[in-house]
């Protein structure tokens, strides 16, 4: 099968909150010196996902990104998973994009690469945990999605998924092209080997530009605007509610919850 993976490069989930800082003026997250970036570990699993139909039918898996063609890490891990080949796809204004804008890069990208059978990515990126850019690249691209998937099978040529709901699992048949997004449920990504890292060093990625996949960003960009950026408090404050007796203290204690609610 002709396999498309979206990866995504994020701030590693296990970032100290002391190494964590936002730009208010530009409300951007400030990379932390020190502390690479990784790749969304939702979307390793997609990688993991395709390698494993990859070793039933055999076939090719191309891993698209978007990002800063110097950052490579992300992509660099998943070709020492196994990946063939990847693509990063730059843009000047990508971090104002929304994810309306970034799923229409990811589809045009796709859409150069040619014939495919099959896009795989993760449930929802790590730093935003928003879940949609899957959703509507597969609106842009005219294919049936299936999210939250924690099994993939294919039976001649047929997909069966087991998504994950709140309310138990659904199994779902489709056939293909088809995009689906993968949850945790998929269990673990395979940690790269040695002989797999140094084969990643050696090959090439390929460097796209915005205008390399069409410059009509304009037809999607602006749809969501982000007002403010800013970190949660730490700050605890502890009080004590007082009243005759219980009821009078239970009373009160709603009032000020309910105060808060309105703020």
């Amino acid at each position: 099968m002709e396999i498309i993976v979206c990866v995504k490069q994020v701030l590693d989930p296990d970032l100290p909150p002391m190494k964590f800082s936002i730009d208010l003026r530009k409300n951007c997250v400030i990379p932390p010196e020190g502390m690479p970036p990784v790749m969304n570990p939702y979307d390793a699993l997609a990688v993991e996902a395709a390698l494993r139909i990859k070793e039933q039918l055999g076939g090719k898996i191309t891993v698209i990104s978007l990002g800063d063609p110097s950052k490579e890490e992300a992509v660099r891990k998943a070709l020492a998973m196994g990946a063939d080949e990847a693509v990063i796809i730059s843009a000047d204004s990508l971090d104002e994009y929304d994810g309306f804008a970034k799923a229409w890069l990811l589809s045009k990208a796709v859409k150069k690469i040619g014939a495919y059978d099959l896009i795989l990515c993760g449930r929802q990126a790590a730093d935003w945990d928003l879940g949609v850019t899957g959703s509507i690249m597969a609106e842009y691209l005219g294919v049936p999605v299936v999210t939250r998937a924690k099994m993939i099978e294919v039976v001649d040529g047929k997909l069966t998924v087991e998504r994950v709901t709140g309310n138990g699992n659904e199994t779902y048949q489709l056939g293909t092209p088809a995009l689906i997004s993968v949850s945790s449920e998929m269990g673990q990504a395979r940690i790269p080997s040695g002989w797999g890292i140094i084969a990643a060093a050696k090959k090439q990625i390929s460097q796209w530009t915005q205008a390399d996949t069409g410059n009509d960003i304009g037809k999607v960009s602006g749809r969501n605007d982000l007002l403010r950026l800013y970190a949660s408090s730490q700050e605890r404050v502890c009080a004590f509610i007082e009243g005759e007796n219980t009821i009078e203290a239970a009373t009160r204690l709603a009032e000020i919850i309910a105060d808060i609610g309105k703020r």
